[in-house]
């Protein structure tokens, strides 16, 4: 049920000075709005016109470029040249092959022997981690 609000009556004009020139009232008060009628059926939409085919996406050659693992993350990806989302996607796999990632704090690696090269500290920030793994790769 919906109901309408009441408008606030109007405020009367302040007496005016003796010097000054009477000003005019102050606007009518806002009507109440109506009540809002129920929405319309909708019509059915038309045909859709043919969605032109997806551009398949280009990577970006930077990332492309195949990169020399140094011996320490050769242990890890393998000595052949690889680019350098391959590498960070090997070294994921690894970590989740040794179950590496800590229980409390899945953004933390503990590292094993391996990987303990690569990071040079028992523990490394997914984030850093790929810092740590780019001053392995050489052009």
């Amino acid at each position: 049920m919906a109901t309408a609000k009441k408008a606030a009556p109007a405020k009367k004009a302040a007496p005016a000075k003796k010097a000054a020139p009477a000003k005019k009232a102050a606007a009518p008060a806002k009507k109440a709005a109506p009540a809002k009628k129920a929405a319309p059926a909708k019509k059915a939409a038309p045909a859709k016109k043919a969605a032109a085919p997806a551009k398949k996406r280009t990577p970006n050659a930077a990332f492309m470029k195949a990169l020399t693992p140094s011996p320490a993350l050769a242990a890890i990806v393998g000595d052949k040249p690889l680019p350098r989302t391959d590498v960070v996607k090997k070294v994921w796999e690894y970590i989740k092959k040794h179950n590496l990632q800590d229980a409390a704090q899945k953004r933390v690696i503990n590292a094993d022997a391996k990987l303990k090269e690569i990071f040079g500290k028992p523990k490394a920030d997914m984030f850093e981690m790929t810092r740590l793994i780019n001053s392995h790769l050489k052009d």
